[in-house]
């Protein structure tokens, strides 16, 4: 039906009125501006070039987060999908777990397995498409075999299955072995610890898989979260690409040490991933943190990034903890 009345004709903008430029509030100016560093020139001028907004200065603030906590004796806990190790960012945890830099780990069944196929052949992440057709994908007999004996080390020995997982690539001396995330945090005595979800690794379809062994190992390895949880206070906890799991398990293990009497509080809190997806967003960054920073983009360049900012920020003054021989 047509509208009655008159036509609307053009709105006569000379009503308008407008105000100095020099009056208004601006987010951007050019002391935020990058710098771009000159060829051949020394990584701390590149750092101190990027521009001064957003996602830069997000990690710049996270990177300052973890140095400080560090300082101050506070712990630095990194939780890892399968990505980090796939993507070939090991070394770059490794070396700040080597530096007294980060604290504790965290991985899910998948990165556990990456980290042992690593330390056992140098090799990981299987072409899936290739080996699903003929029943093949996920049989490696290594692989399972290996973490079959972990998850039975780990239950009868009480120390838990990450921790299993690294004594083991220790005492078989593995020729990759310091490749491996699991091996160091045995060495250093670093917290480690794997969490699995029963059904969705390939080794739980392996012959020597037990499901008292591995529900017991991993049980054990929650317990261990939420001691480190439990003396997060003043400290950093890092989400680096679990979309599920990890931020899970995060969430209870924050809930039972509240429930028991620790606080857990002014905690920084990071997330690392290609996309913003729930349970990161809202269980790491956004529900239990004093600060919360989202990082969006590829692994394989913020994780290296990120490793210089922190290294940068340590370097300021010397950060507690412990090199390995």
């Amino acid at each position: 039906m047509k509208a009655r009345g008159r036509d609307a004709g053009p709105f006569d903008l000379r009503r308008v009125r407008t105000a100095p430029l020099a009056g208004r509030r601006s987010l951007v100016g050019v002391e935020g501006f990058g710098r771009p560093a000159a060829p051949g020139g020394r990584l701390d001028a590149f750092l101190d070039g990027l521009p001064d907004f957003l996602g830069a200065r997000d990690l710049r603030a996270l990177a300052a987060a973890v140095a400080g906590a560090r300082r101050r004796g506070r712990g630095v806990g990194v939780a890892m999908g399968g990505h980090v190790v796939k993507t070939g960012c090991s070394p770059y945890v490794l070396d700040l777990m080597e530096r007294g830099l980060v604290t504790s780990i965290a991985m899910a069944g998948s990165t556990a397995i990456h980290d042992l196929e690593i330390a056992m052949v140098g090799e990981t992440s299987e072409d899936v498409a290739a080996g699903l057709q003929e029943g093949e994908y996920g049989t490696a007999e290594e692989t399972g075999r290996w973490f079959a004996a972990a998850a039975s080390e780990g239950a009868a020995d009480g120390v838990g299955l990450g921790r299993a997982l690294g004594r083991i690539v220790e005492r078989r001396r593995f020729p990759h072995r310091r490749r491996s995330l699991l091996a160091a945090a045995a060495r250093l005595g670093v917290p480690a610890t794997v969490h699995v979800a029963v059904g969705t690794d390939i080794v739980h379809m392996h012959p020597a898989c037990r499901g008292a062994d591995l529900g017991e190992a991993t049980f054990t390895d929650f317990r261990i979260a939420c001691t480190v949880v439990a003396a997060l206070s003043g400290g950093v906890w890092l989400n680096l690409g679990s979309a599920v799991v990890l931020p899970e398990v995060f969430l209870k293990a924050i809930t039972v040490a509240r429930n028991t009497g620790h606080p857990v509080g002014d905690l920084t809190t990071g997330s690392f991933d290609m996309f913003r997806m729930y349970r990161p967003e809202t269980n790491v960054v956004r529900r239990p943190p004093r600060r919360g920073y989202s990082i969006l983009g590829q692994h394989e360049i913020l994780v290296p990034l990120f490793h210089a900012m922190v290294l940068r920020e340590a370097g300021r003054r010397p950060a507690r903890g412990r090199r390995s021989r």
